[in-house]
């Protein structure tokens, strides 16, 4: 098994919803393409969103398994 690390936004401009926000998955950005453990994948992601702030459309690492 392995694991597929990136980060995405979760939410787009829309001054039509409240908060002119509306909640939407953005597009993938790879930061590891493969890494072999859950616990790595983990750790990647950790260390990007304790590095990174989310801002206004909530950015943020997470990972799949491939």
């Amino acid at each position: 098994m392995s694991y597929h690390v990136f980060t995405r936004t979760f939410w787009k401009d829309n001054p039509e919803w409240p908060d002119g926000r509306e909640p939407c998955l953005g597009k993938k950005h790879t930061i590891a393409e493969r890494v072999e453990t859950e616990d790595e994948a983990r750790r990647l992601c950790r260390e990007y969103n304790a590095t990174h702030p989310p801002g206004r459309l909530s950015r943020k690492a997470e990972y799949e398994e491939t």
